[in-house]
């Protein structure tokens, strides 16, 4: 629900106002945090104290982290070229989260195998196969931050910058990450 809610008002508006790189790199800063307190989380942690926290910083840093991104790809398509640039990002969110899966999910199990195999107890080797893999999910999203930041923040003076004072941003108003062009 946090998502949904922030996704569908406060993201939009912060994007307006502030520019999709400011809002996207706290996103990832808050999606790491998140990570990183889920990969703490004791076998016998309780939801209130261990798990909420962390969801919460999850839900409130995807929320405009990915509306920022949606709005950065999207922004470097011509009107004819819209569609695909769309399909395109999709492919790519889908494929990427697939695979980021499959591995962090192969070192959890691993990492829980692993344990078990030397005697230790269930609970206890599950949870630290998860906390490994958000550990490890931690670190990939915090180099997605250090890309972003790279090429993002590099990029001409104005670019993805906030609009001016009582100007309202929109997605055509947000320069393309590339100069490039599509010829046909």
């Amino acid at each position: 629900m946090v998502i949904g809610a922030l996704s569908l008002g406060a993201a939009p508006r912060l994007i307006a106002r502030f520019g999709a790189v400011r809002v996207l790199i706290p996103g990832l800063v808050l999606i790491a945090a998140g990570l990183a307190l889920l990969g703490e989380v004791p076998a016998r942690g309780a939801y209130a104290a261990d798990v909420l926290p962390a969801l919460l910083l999850l839900g409130t840093g995807f929320a405009p982290a990915m509306t920022a991104l949606a709005t950065l790809a999207m922004s470097a398509a011509a009107p004819g070229d819209s569609g695909i640039a769309s399909g395109l990002f999709n492919t790519a969110q889908q494929v990427g989260a697939a695979f980021g899966l499959a591995v962090l999910s192969t070192l959890a199990t691993s990492r829980t195998a692993a344990l078990l195999d030397d005697g230790g107890g269930t609970a206890a080797a599950l949870a630290d196969g998860y906390r490994l893999a958000f550990r490890v999910g931690a670190l990939f999203v915090l180099g997605a931050l250090a890309v972003a930041v790279a090429v993002l923040l590099r990029r001409p003076a104005g670019a993805g910058a906030a609009p001016a004072a009582g100007q309202q941003a929109s997605v055509s108003q947000v320069p393309p990450v590339s100069d490039r062009s599509h010829a046909r």
